[in-house]
């Protein structure tokens, strides 16, 4: 199926792709890049069901997202819910499937306090979200210019830095069951071994052969393929329901990706970027 592209989500990985930090196999040229987008359903093959041109819909994974027009298969696409508007539809799924993901891995649920690193990132502001739904305490790192919007969020603001353990049993002092690293830091994973009573229930995305369950795309994660796959109408349930929003941190033209690469990489951004075709 063809769609036209509404907002495409920028990613770490997009940048990560090309940088080097995976490897310089030249048999990976040429690059795609993007894998999450939000548009029009413009075109579909003969014998497809449940999709007619016409139909607003998010596709991940949706590999070389940054374009105008993208050809995906049928299995990749979830309708868009009708609230939500395109910029914030092209950044939903991916930091949101991985942070049902990260969330999965380990257990959290109802009662539960969770330590989360990197709590006003893309995928962080989604895990807090997801985890303040399900009924547990989450105690949420980040500079203190995000801690009003974590408040908002109902989360428990710390900041990061020297000292961040001591804080956060200030902030939990009945312990922290669960512990989602979000940054990959040497203080995030020292913490949260320290602080989490069963090194199971940590889990990063970020710090590969450190000790610590990985999940994702790095060296010997788990990638969660079905569990990512199903989060999306989680996803999307969640956001019809009102429970879970796509907080931005801007938006650039589909022609000033550069700009919005380096920004993410610059790090500290507040949420998701998105580009516009």
């Amino acid at each position: 199926m063809r769609l036209a592209v509404r907002a495409a989500g920028v990613n770490p990985v997009d940048y990560k792709a090309y940088s080097g930090a995976w490897g310089t196999d030249p048999a990976n040229l040429p690059m795609r890049l993007g894998a999450e987008a939000a548009g029009v359903v413009t075109a579909i093959a003969s014998g497809i069901t449940g999709v007619a041109v016409g139909d607003e819909v998010l596709a991940y994974r949706a590999s070389g997202a940054y374009t105008t027009d993208l050809v995906v298969p049928v299995e990749s696409v979830v309708p868009k819910p009708a609230s939500l508007p395109w910029t914030e539809a092209g950044g939903l799924l991916l930091t949101g499937a991985t942070a049902v993901h990260a969330l999965t891995a380990v257990h959290v649920a109802a009662g539960d306090t969770v330590l989360v690193h990197g709590a006003s990132g893309g995928v962080g502001l989604m895990a807090v979200q997801l985890a303040v739904s399900s009924g547990a305490t989450v105690i949420g790192t980040a500079r203190e210019a995000n801690h009003e919007l974590l408040r908002d969020l109902g989360v428990v603001p710390v900041r990061y830095g020297p000292g961040l353990a001591g804080r956060v049993q200030a902030a939990a002092p009945g312990g922290v069951d669960a512990a989602l690293d979000l940054v990959g830091t040497d203080e995030a994973v020292e913490v949260s071994l320290a602080l989490v009573r069963d090194p199971d229930r940590i889990v990063s995305i970020a710090a590969f052969g450190r000790g610590v369950r990985a999940i994702g795309g790095g060296p010997d994660a788990d990638p969660g393929d079905e569990i990512r796959a199903a989060a999306r109408f989680q996803l999307t349930d969640a956001v019809a329901a009102g429970r879970l929003r796509v907080i931005l941190a801007g938006s650039y033209p589909l022609a000033q990706v550069a700009d919005a690469h380096r920004e993410l990489a610059r790090g500290h951004t507040t949420g998701k970027l998105v580009l516009i075709p």
